[in-house]
């Protein structure tokens, strides 16, 4: 086939990004197809791939500075990069992209307006998936358990009323999160003994990268994840972040996060944590794939954190180890998002 694979983009998960399309491109070359990268940022003037998959993944998140640097030296191409007769000409958008611009429906919009075929979800799955105040929601309503929350207000009358708040109806430790990010940018994770100055900086920072930030109840647990492919849910993988939390740092850095696949988990349990994927997965009108993150508590309980509609394709992401238990391989893998994705035009 002839494929179009976006890679980059203009969000903080732009390197997480790279990385991804880095490892699909090389497999879906492998299959035969061929594939020529197209990253949004540089518009109509593109560079050549070397260039573009420069710089991969690193251990630490983008800054705000950075990411207001990347908007400002190409604010605006990226609509013109979706014009470029390549796009218009190919059987099908890989969508190698993560995030903002990406992941949030935006892209899937353009494209439908245009009559493109693309991967994943459509576009108002992706855009309510992206954001979690509104997934969460929708998720509590088809009767997903998700930790407790509170939206904040940017502009709050006093700190120590937004800190009592939090105290009275959620407790510390809790997170707090920027509403549409991914990969745990802008998130801070708030102690038992945290004050009302950390709380203020914990709201800085996810201010800096989203308009709306929520605090949210913090599970102590054990944190799970299932890919969801087509209408199945595959082995459910066991995360275990060494010596930390799992962020940006313990998610793309080899080394330092164990990864059990399939989790060792009571019978009950697995069945329990699959069928909430697919329910997730159903609620929020997933299609063709998406990876569903959970927390176990130590009462075994299930609280869905998120779902991810264009989740990594890295060396050290979590839906190939889960499809590498099925047996399936990463070409293999991408060949069945093609078809599943293929299938969606079928059906119109």
């Amino acid at each position: 086939m002839d494929i179009i694979l976006l890679a980059g983009g203009p969000s903080s998960e732009r390197d997480v990004s790279l990385s991804s399309s880095k490892a699909i491109l090389n497999a879906l070359r492998e299959s035969g197809h061929n594939v020529k990268v197209i990253d949004p940022v540089y518009g109509s003037e593109q560079l050549s791939e070397d260039r573009i998959f420069a710089k991969l993944v690193s251990g630490s998140a983008p800054s705000i500075k950075e990411l207001s640097e990347i908007h400002g030296k190409h604010e605006a191409k990226e609509i013109s990069s979706l014009s470029l007769p390549d796009i218009k000409k190919a059987e099908l958008v890989f969508l190698g992209l993560h995030g903002k611009f990406g992941e949030d429906g935006r892209i899937q919009t353009i494209f439908d307006m245009m009559n493109i075929k693309y991967t994943g979800s459509n576009a108002l799955s992706s855009s309510v998936s992206m954001d979690k105040i509104y997934s969460k929601v929708i998720l509590s309503h088809n009767g997903v358990k998700t930790p407790k929350w509170i939206e904040l207000e940017e502009k709050y009358h006093t700190l120590e009323k937004t800190f009592d708040k939090i105290k009275n109806e959620i407790g510390f430790p809790c997170v707090i999160k920027p509403n549409d990010e991914g990969s745990t940018v802008g998130l801070t994770i708030l102690k038992k003994d945290a004050s009302v100055t950390d709380l203020e900086e914990s709201m800085m920072t996810a201010f800096g990268y989203s308009e709306r930030v929520f605090a949210e109840e913090f599970i102590h647990g054990r944190e799970l994840t299932v890919p969801v492919i087509g209408d199945e849910a595959f082995p459910v993988i066991e995360i275990r972040p060494e010596g930390g939390f799992y962020d940006y740092r313990h998610k793309y850095t080899k080394g330092m996060t164990s990864y059990l696949c399939p989790a060792e988990l009571d019978k009950n349990i697995e069945e329990e944590v699959k069928e909430l994927a697919l329910r997730s997965h159903k609620a929020l009108r997933c299609e063709v794939y998406s990876r569903v993150d959970f927390m176990l508590s130590e009462k075994n309980e299930l609280y869905c954190l998120e779902v991810n509609t264009l989740p990594g394709m890295t060396e050290t992401s979590l839906v190939p180890k889960s499809a590498a238990a099925k047996g399936m391989s990463f070409p293999q893998l991408l060949e069945r998002l093609i078809q599943l994705s293929l299938q969606k035009y079928d059906k119109v």
